[in-house]
């Protein structure tokens, strides 16, 4: 029965309060209560909150909390975001000179959850799990963005195999953000200069427990219309459409922060895109008086950067026409010649045919920067070494703090209950504490580890084979066969990220006659899942794509070979659950960090990747596989593919089939579930964004 003192207008603020706070992106009850409401309206939104209370009317809110138990279940969970509000995970010393002056997290893209698709791969999740985790430890924390209307984009797969871009309009009164607005009710709004034209951004609000982001915004009436599409797409447009972007995010984010009063202590850049905030910082000391000598060492003073890719085509490059069509007022307001601000994103300011690098103006116009692995570390420093005249490369001043991932938004509810009850239901205040995983994993009996892999093989089975359903009969096909698709018995590999070339996701195809023999052993079967998307403009990655879909359509290797389509959160963690092994084989050393088999641990899933990025340092050879050994490579491209494939080829015969095969009397692969213990132990405590987040604030936000 529900209490006497019921008052609707009080448990509506509740319900609309949790769905407001994106807190519900990694609370699995939260999630449940807004999906119980309407499980149809749920599914159809992208598990949006905000979707299924317009789907609802008042009468039928009231009425529905008039049940005690739904009732019970809202104050259940707005108890514990409460509770979550107040707490503080990190001793209150060391974030102290954060509590009036926040860290400010500028990225082109944060990917908190799949309804507010504002992220395109793992740059995105990655700032998405790093502002999460700055929630979690009690650190004021604001994240600067753009609002694209219209995301990356929907992936479809067309008959032969290639992909398709479609591009859906998303409605900001449908998503869990609200706009900023000043006491008025009126849209706060700055003005940036976009070459001769003055464009007005505004800004959404999004809440992620106690961090803050703002999404900015050029969709205004007042703009011209060419200007009010440049936020509508993540990475969209040509060179002219990036740099414009980039302008809003840097320029506009940071007036957008001063106009609303904020002080930070610290700006941390995610990457080059946002580097151009460190001009406006440039122009803000100027008009204070001082000379641009003095100015730059004041805007260093609160800056530090984050350098992920050693690929080249990940950093931004203007040509100086371009940078003279869309700054020259900007310049002009600097009081320096064009040439001189050229010199600022050149590695030799004298070569006047080198573009401007903005990733060269983050590196020198910030007091520290960082890479995002061990290796990725070296790397940066022998490319950058450039831009420091007379020190060798191990010298150069870029540092490392290796990534890791929000262990609760990649944790199945499933996994969640056996942690709960191996270490408690606090369990997860203690993820950054090796000693406390080293007893409680060891205490996990070998059963329940064996019977949570099946069961999360067997929802990922499912999901795939209603997702290829669907996606049949949009073509117009037969769906009968695909529930013969996949086996719950089968070792089932997964390769799911980026389908950028370099990441070569159908190596494990490069011997044909090799791959029918291991996939088509009916003693020991294998199955691959493959999931990603190709950048709209890399016909290289749709080609792989193409290639992988057409093998799942080979006699060879059908039923056992299959491609998702339309990669993104909800698909990834359905994957990193069910998969027992994350099969990650780039060219090293181009995986910076890479993050996506981090996320499988918890869910008991191993490992299997060439020694590079995060994996070369976690890899113990007890906790998951190795694909070749730990050393660099002077071989040609061709040569190089060749011999990884090799590697590939033998590890999987040769250790992983026969681990996972291997049964005892009682059926259960001993060895294979020690190693998904060992995993745990040693891989969950440390490849973990709370861990990473402490790491920035103690060797970077608190640097003087």
């Amino acid at each position: 029965m529900v209490q006497k003192s019921f008052h609707f207008a009080n448990e509506r603020k509740k319900v609309y309060e949790l769905a407001h706070n994106m807190r519900w992106a990694f609370d699995c009850p939260t999630q449940q209560f807004f999906a119980r409401l309407s499980p149809r309206v749920w599914d159809r939104s992208h598990h949006n909150p905000i979707a299924v209370l317009s789907e609802i009317s008042e009468e039928e809110l009231r009425s529905r909390l008039l049940n005690g138990d739904t009732l019970s279940e809202l104050n259940s969970c707005y108890a514990s975001l409460q509770e979550y509000l107040k707490r503080v995970n990190t001793p209150p010393q060391s974030l102290k000179k954060f509590d009036r002056h926040p860290v400010v997290y500028f990225s082109a893209e944060i990917g908190i959850h799949e309804s507010l698709p504002i992220y395109s791969g793992g740059l995105g999740i990655l700032s998405g799990d790093h502002t999460k985790s700055a929630s979690d430890i009690g650190l004021n924390f604001v994240g600067v963005t753009l609002f694209y209307r219209q995301g990356y984009f929907t992936q479809r797969i067309n008959s032969e195999g290639w992909q398709q871009e479609e591009y859906v309009q998303h409605d900001h009164a449908s998503l869990p953000i609200t706009p900023v607005t000043d006491e008025g009710g009126n849209l706060v709004k700055v003005q940036v200069q976009i070459g001769r034209s003055l464009v007005s951004v505004a800004a959404y609000k999004a809440v992620v427990g106690r961090s803050i982001l703002y999404l900015l915004e050029t969709n205004l009436p007042e703009n011209e219309e060419h200007y009010r599409d440049l936020t509508s797409r993540v990475y969209g447009g040509d060179s002219t459409t990036r740099i414009s972007q980039e302008i809003i995010l840097g320029i506009g984010g940071a007036k957008f922060l001063r106009e609303l009063e904020y002080e930070p202590a610290v700006y941390h850049m995610n990457e080059g895109h946002s580097a151009f905030l460190t001009l406006e910082l440039l122009h803000e000391q100027m008009l204070l008086g001082k000379n641009i000598r003095r100015a730059i060492e004041e805007v260093k003073k609160k800056c530090v950067f984050t350098t992920h890719t050693p690929v080249a085509a990940g950093h931004d490059r203007f040509t100086q026409d371009l940078i003279n069509f869309s700054l020259s007022g900007f310049v002009t307001s600097l009081g320096i010649s064009l040439e001189e601000f050229m010199s600022y994103g050149r590695v030799n300011p004298s070569d006047k045919a080198e573009p401007f690098c903005m990733t060269v103006l983050a590196l020198k116009m910030s007091r520290a920067a960082n890479a995002v692995s061990e290796l990725n570390g070296k790397v940066s420093r022998e490319m950058w070494t450039g831009l420091y005249p007379g020190k060798k490369a191990e010298h150069v001043p870029i540092g490392h703090i290796t990534n890791g991932i929000h262990s609760l938004t990649w944790l199945s509810m499933e996994a969640r209950a056996v942690y709960h009850n191996s270490i408690g239901p606090k369990w997860h205040d203690k993820i950054t504490q090796p000693a406390v995983w080293k007893t409680a994993v060891s205490k996990i009996p070998d059963e329940e580890i064996w019977s949570l892999r099946y069961a999360l093989r067997r929802r990922l089975i499912e999901f795939t084979r209603e997702r290829m359903r669907r996606q049949q009969i949009r073509y117009g096909n037969s769906s009968d066969w695909v529930e013969r698709t996949l086996s719950a018995d089968a070792l089932t590999i997964g390769f799911s990220r980026r389908f950028a070339t370099y990441k070569r996701a159908p190596l494990i195809f490069t011997d044909m006659e090799r791959a029918a023999r291991l996939l088509g052993d009916p003693k020991r079967p294998v199955q691959i899942i493959f999931s990603g998307k190709a950048h709209p403009r890399d016909d290289a990655g749709k080609a792989f794509i193409q290639q992988v879909i057409r093998l799942s359509r080979d006699p060879r290797f059908a039923g056992r070979v299959v491609f998702l389509e339309d990669y993104d959160m909800a698909v990834a963690r359905q994957l990193v659950a069910g998969c027992d092994v994350w099969l990650n084989n780039p060219r090293r050393p181009l995986e910076a960090s890479g993050t996506s088999g981090q996320k499988i641990v918890l869910n008991g899933g191993l490992n299997c990747s060439v020694m590079d990025g995060w994996w070369r340092e976690a890899y113990n050879g007890k906790n998951g596989f190795s694909i070749g050994e730990d050393k660099d490579s002077q071989l040609p491209v061709d040569q190089q593919d060749k011999i990884d494939a090799a590697n590939l080829y033998d590890v999987v015969e040769n250790k992983v089939l026969p681990t996972f095969y291997d049964r005892a009397a009682s059926g259960l692969p001993l060895k294979w579930i020690k190693m998904i213990k060992d995993s745990m132990r040693t891989i969950a405590p440390v490849y973990n964004t709370d861990r990473m987040v402490r790491e920035y604030v103690t060797k970077y936000y608190l640097q003087k």
